[in-house]
């Protein structure tokens, strides 16, 4: 199992002149997926990863215990919108084995003053590897290339992954570029059409906790309010509880509808998180893993499974990707809460769809797994598209 890494800064995070880092420094502003974070190279920053902390909040603008909106920095209150990657070259050694780049992913508290390295993010992996291209980490040879995209491998520091991404380039000059402004697709939360970027999570299970399954059982239950809860426990991308729109309903008020903005709902989803991530070996001190998401039914021909997913204590607009990632395994794992209720999809089929069709708050998703002939999963698969927005320097 990866030890949990997760920092509280010392409240004296704005006493900058105790550090040598410059002020401002470089960064780059991108949207990948549903997220847009803010992405560093490794060598502007301290050696020491414990001097990070004071440089990543005053970037985002935190702690904003007044109101939580960030106005102070770079941040926009919401978890999605308070994410930081910090990427570099890959070592000689990771060269050897194909890989192009290694980044570090940090969600950034947004009223407290935590640093939280312990899980990746699935939408701002999609840039990881045009941001590595454009800070010149790795090249293609255009005149080796017969297509018109490129696959990076990237290596992911939080989760010990290796995460491929396949993306339009161009010629511009004498080298290649990523393209990412062709009108080939579209993605639920994303106004207009992008260039598609492939996502390819290599070997994504037991992302955290070492199996796909942490208690090797595809259904478990937590004991909430003196009732028994089903969930599956899922580690893929992300670890993640699984619970059902159904049991809620039980749960809370029986026959009714579940209304996700309440203080009770939030309370009785955190309770569930706490006691899965209990079970799951996992800090339950920790918001960010595992996340925690609510499956249904599908209810239209247009999707085979709904979701309604909670990042760090708030409903997600859309869908965490890794979320979604985890849940695209959980479908294929017979006795999971996903399993169950992606049925319909299968029945009657000669063979199963490659991508399961997600419906979250802002549209639908598409995500895929591969499995080999013992179980074991091979990729878990999402299409995505991103947008460079700012380059420039950034004062912390």
């Amino acid at each position: 199992m990866l030890p949990s890494i997760v920092r509280i800064a010392p409240k004296s995070h704005h006493l900058h002149r105790t550090f040598t880092t410059p002020n401002p420094i470089p960064a780059t502003f991108l949207r990948g997926g549903t997220s847009k974070g803010v992405f560093l190279n490794r060598a502007h920053l301290p050696e020491d990863q414990s001097q990070w902390d004071p440089i990543f909040l005053g970037i985002m603008g935190s702690p904003d215990t007044a109101n939580g909106l960030q106005i102070n920095g770079m941040g926009g209150g919401i978890s999605s919108l308070s994410k930081i990657c910090v990427v570099g070259s890959a070592s000689t050694e990771q060269q050897a084995q194909g890989i192009d780049a290694e980044y570090t992913f940090v969600q950034v508290g947004i009223r407290d003053t935590t640093i939280d390295l312990s899980g990746n993010c699935g939408n701002l992996s999609s840039m990881i590897g045009v941001f590595a291209m454009d800070e010149g980490f790795c090249s293609r040879d255009p005149s080796a290339l017969s297509e018109t995209t490129t696959t990076i491998r990237v290596h992911n520091t939080n989760t010990n992954k290796i995460i491929d991404t396949t993306f339009p380039v161009t010629l511009a000059g004498d080298s290649l570029q990523p393209k990412l402004d062709l009108p080939q697709t579209t993605m639920a939360g994303v106004p207009g059409k992008a260039s598609q970027i492939t996502l390819e999570f290599i070997s994504p299970a037991g992302a955290r906790t070492g199996e796909l399954l942490p208690t090797r059982k595809p259904l478990d239950s937590v004991n909430i309010l003196d009732q028994e809860i089903p969930v599956s426990l899922v580690d893929a991308t992300n670890p993640t509880v699984f619970v059902t729109y159904t049991d809620l309903c039980r749960v809370l008020r029986p026959s009714s509808l579940v209304d996700f903005s309440t203080p009770e709902l939030r309370e009785l989803m955190e309770s569930i998180r706490r006691a899965g991530a209990i079970k799951m070996g996992l800090d339950p001190n920790m918001q960010a893993q595992p996340k925690i998401a609510v499956l249904s039914p599908s209810c239209d021909q247009d999707h085979d499974i709904g979701i309604h997913a909670f990042s760090m204590g708030v409903l997600h607009k859309a869908v965490p990707m890794t979320v979604g990632l985890c849940l695209g395994v959980a479908a294929k794992v017979e006795g999971t809460l996903a399993w169950d209720l992606t049925k319909s999809m299968r029945l009657g089929k000669v063979e199963e769809r490659e991508f399961i069709r997600i419906k979250h708050p802002s549209g639908i998703v598409e995500v895929g797994a591969d499995f080999a002939a013992d179980g074991e999963v091979l990729k878990a698969k999402v299409v995505r598209t991103g947008r460079r927005i700012m380059k420039g320097v950034v004062w912390w």
